[in-house]
């Protein structure tokens, strides 16, 4: 799927048509994740704090959700260099994808100019489940009659990936059971129709709160404040972290001054009080990381990702 820009213009303008005129020059945000979802929902949702901290501009989002995102970045990759077009990334979901869709080399086509959002991977079970820990869960996966199902969002996306990662760290195998969406999974695991769920914080925050899940750990360095109760994994004898980073990027020939002009307001959208506060509420931190950097790690993901494709590949090969 190729996306020119004269058809990102439009979807721009056709979105824009629905909020109130502002003065300013048209940025569209590019996000590879269908309308509505949850991922497309916190780019939204981010958009208005990069709209205050850059004067004279006005932003709409565009999705470009096929190919499990990969149609966003390379649509992205082949825009005007100007500045006018940006790109949503989440990782390790760019990682993933020049690995299981063939992106190919994506870090050379584009400039990633920052990451703010850092949002852990949570496992969670129905509170009136029997499963009372994460090596219980494996138990109970491992038994030969009604192995319990392990939901996650489809594969390759970051909790499914984490998944795949945690039976690696632990060596024993889980009954994983990838769902259509991060909402039927959630659904799946609230509904008790599976025993547990690897899932986003900002899926499972909810019915956290709610009392519908319970946390058997998270994917983090440490505890989370909303959830002083859910060990890491690494304090459960299984060393893993998994977090969604979030950020921007512009095609790799975007001129210094434009690069400098987002990477300022980015900076400064971290630093919006109402923005750390609606990241608390939403389950993820507010946390830089420089360009530069996150494409180190992003590469660092990609060379771990595809041991890990060659030996559990995530989504069918030709031939298997």
């Amino acid at each position: 799927m190729r996306l020119h820009r004269r058809t990102l213009l439009g979807a721009a303008a056709a979105i824009a048509v629905a909020r109130p005129a502002r003065a300013g020059r048209p940025i569209v945000l590019l996000v590879g994740a269908p309308a509505g979802s949850t991922a497309d929902q916190i780019a939204r949702a981010f958009a208005p704090f990069l709209e205050r901290h850059l004067t004279r501009t006005r932003i709409a989002v565009a999705n470009a959700s096929a190919d499990a995102g990969l149609a966003a970045y390379r649509a992205l990759a082949e825009a005007d260099p100007s500045g006018d077009t940006l790109g949503w990334v989440a990782t390790p979901g760019l990682a993933a994808r020049m690995i299981d869709r063939g992106g190919g080399a994506l870090t050379d086509r584009l400039t990633l100019l920052g990451a703010l959002q850092k949002e852990p991977i949570a496992i969670v079970a129905p509170t009136a489940n029997a499963i009372a820990s994460v090596q219980d869960l494996f138990r109970r996966a491992a038994a030969e009659t009604e192995a319990v199902p392990f939901a996650t969002p489809p594969a390759g996306s970051p909790p499914h990936l984490a998944a795949l990662r945690l039976q690696a760290v632990a060596d024993r195998r889980l009954n994983i059971v990838a769902f259509p969406s991060a909402a039927a999974a959630r659904q799946a695991v609230v509904a008790g129709n599976v025993g547990a769920a690897a899932l986003a914080l900002s899926e499972a925050i909810t019915p956290l709160r709610e009392g519908k899940l319970v946390g058997l750990g998270i994917a983090a360095h440490e505890r989370i404040g909303a959830f002083p109760d859910m060990a890491p994994l690494r304090d459960l004898g299984l060393p893993l972290f998994a977090f969604i980073r979030r950020g921007l990027a512009l095609p790799r020939k975007a001129a210094e001054d434009v690069v400098l002009r987002y990477k300022q307001a980015m900076l400064d959208v971290i630093a919006d009080p109402e923005f750390q506060a609606d990241a608390t509420a939403s389950g993820f931190l507010p946390v830089w990381m420089e360009g530069t950097a996150w494409t180190t790690q992003v590469e660092a993901e990609r060379g771990a990702l595809s041991r890990l494709w060659a030996e559990t590949p995530w989504l069918p090969t030709a031939g298997g």
